[in-house]
């Protein structure tokens, strides 16, 4: 009985000389103070890098991302003016009846397109072209196979849509931003926010 009660006084003694040496405890410590004048201590922790092997997997999705993102940052542009001449061309049309004076109009904006667009759409690789025709739909709500069809004829739209056809694609694919292109749609959303396009 005397042991264990030795040993309680001891480790009462023990834990009031920790208590006290806490209390007096002067360890500086950095702090911020908030703009309602409270103190809030900080630290800075070291930077730790986390690094591992990339798997095929992933090496294929960011290389398949980057292309995508590529082709949208140099087709956007374009569908951009697109959209615009259409309504424009829209907008000139909507009282008119007379076909040649409607081909006419139709007409002298193809001849302003290919002036100023002609050489950089032809450049443009068969991927990037796939790119431009879905955002193409975005802007104007039109497949590219309806727009021509609607301008210059389901003859001209036809042969167009074949030509597609050879090298891979549809001027009739759609634009699912919620669905299949929900990348570019997030890609367009980025582009909008660094350069001001109005959605």
């Amino acid at each position: 009985m005397f042991f264990v009660l030795a040993g309680f006084t001891s480790l009462k003694s023990n834990a009031q000389t920790i208590s006290n040496d806490t209390i007096r405890d002067n360890i500086r410590v950095e702090a911020f103070i908030t703009p309602e004048g409270d103190t809030i201590p900080q630290s800075w922790l070291p930077t730790v890098e986390v690094t591992a092997i990339q798997t095929a997997q992933w090496k294929n999705y960011w290389n398949n991302w980057t292309r995508l993102r590529n082709a949208v940052y140099v087709t956007y542009p374009y569908a951009k003016t697109a959209g615009k001449l259409i309504t424009d061309v829209n907008n000139q049309l909507a009282g008119v009846r007379d076909e040649a004076a409607r081909k006419k109009i139709i007409k002298s904006r193809e001849k302003e397109m290919k002036r100023d667009f002609g050489d950089k759409v032809t450049n443009l690789s068969v991927y990037q072209g796939k790119v431009l025709m879905k955002l193409i739909n975005r802007e104007t709500g039109n497949n590219c196979y309806e727009i021509i069809k609607e301008y210059k004829g389901g003859f001209n739209a036809g042969f167009w849509q074949t030509v597609a056809f050879v090298f891979g694609s549809s001027l009739k694919q759609p634009y699912a931003p919620q669905g299949d292109d929900k990348d570019i749609e997030k890609i367009v959303l980025e582009l909008q926010k660094l350069y001001g396009y109005k959605g």
